[in-house]
């Protein structure tokens, strides 16, 4: 049985309710009148093409919502949504941002948390964890947060999950996303390991961020995250990929991950070539 797609106006009135603008806020911003809009959102009036347009900007639609509108109101989508293998430019962008970034952990992911590009740095950071979670596509979070995956290592446990939730919240927020909110209630679901608790101390680097902190056979490590977007996509896939890159947070870090590289570029025979392959 065939599914009646959302009308046009139903599905504007849904995104002005979520971004809490009134019609009178959007129609100003839209370059529109409160009259107009009232009757888009009603279905007595059509708008154009550059209208649908004007109104997904205003509301801060992504590209791929922008493309729901505008099949809705009876137009084209404006935005192709090619493969990565399709964008040969930017993958090759993001490729070298990856080694470059070498010898710490890079990778870019999609708008479900899933690794589609890595720099398979440093192997000993998941040591332990569940050949199931490693199997492609493996997803950050999960891989992170799973009891089965590095969950238990993670010092900060407590921290590093209500992070990940705040961040998967703000994304529902944004659109909402049954893989998301599924992903979201899995996490909640996770245990704290045994003796987990909030770190108190405010010195050291989290004062300012809220650092990884990991344990391994070579001692804690500490990262920071930072994410990385394109600017002005016009492709709803590149639009969609963020790509997260750790860094030290501390000197300790920094000297453990070398004993990391040393041992696996000795296990690859000397060559460190060809431990940093993948």
């Amino acid at each position: 049985m065939a599914v009646r797609a959302v009308e046009f106006g139903v599905l504007l009135r849904r995104w002005r309710a979520s971004r809490g603008m009134s019609q009178t806020t959007l129609a100003l911003a839209a370059d529109s009148s409160t009259r107009h809009l009232s009757y888009l959102e009603t279905g007595r009036s059509r708008p154009s093409r550059d209208m649908v347009l004007r109104l997904g900007e205003q509301l801060n639609l992504s590209l791929r919502d922008q493309n729901l509108l505008l099949l809705a109101a009876g137009f084209a989508p404006a935005f192709a949504e090619r493969s990565l293998e399709e964008m040969s430019s930017a993958r090759s962008a993001m490729e070298q941002i990856l080694q470059v970034h070498l010898p710490y952990p890079a990778y870019v992911l999609d708008r479900h948390w899933n690794v589609v590009l890595s720099n398979a740095a440093l192997p000993q950071l998941y040591e332990g964890c569940s050949p199931e979670l490693l199997r492609s596509p493996v997803n950050a979070v999960r891989l992170t947060l799973h009891p089965d995956g590095m969950g238990p290592r993670v010092e900060n446990f407590v921290e590093w999950r209500a992070h990940t939730v705040t961040v998967l919240k703000q994304q529902l927020q944004a659109r909402a996303d049954p893989v998301i909110q599924a992903l979201l209630t899995e996490v909640l679901s996770y245990p704290a390991p045994r003796g987990a608790m909030a770190l108190a101390s405010s010195e050291g680097p989290q004062r300012y961020a809220s650092p990884l902190r990991l344990q391994t056979r070579f001692g804690s490590v500490s990262f920071l995250n930072t994410t990385t977007v394109f600017g002005a996509p016009a492709d709803v896939t590149l639009s969609e990929l963020a790509l997260e890159m750790l860094f030290p947070a501390d000197a300790a870090t920094i000297a453990i991950v070398k004993d990391m590289v040393d041992e696996t570029e000795l296990s690859a025979g000397g060559n460190p070539l060809a431990s940093r392959a993948g």
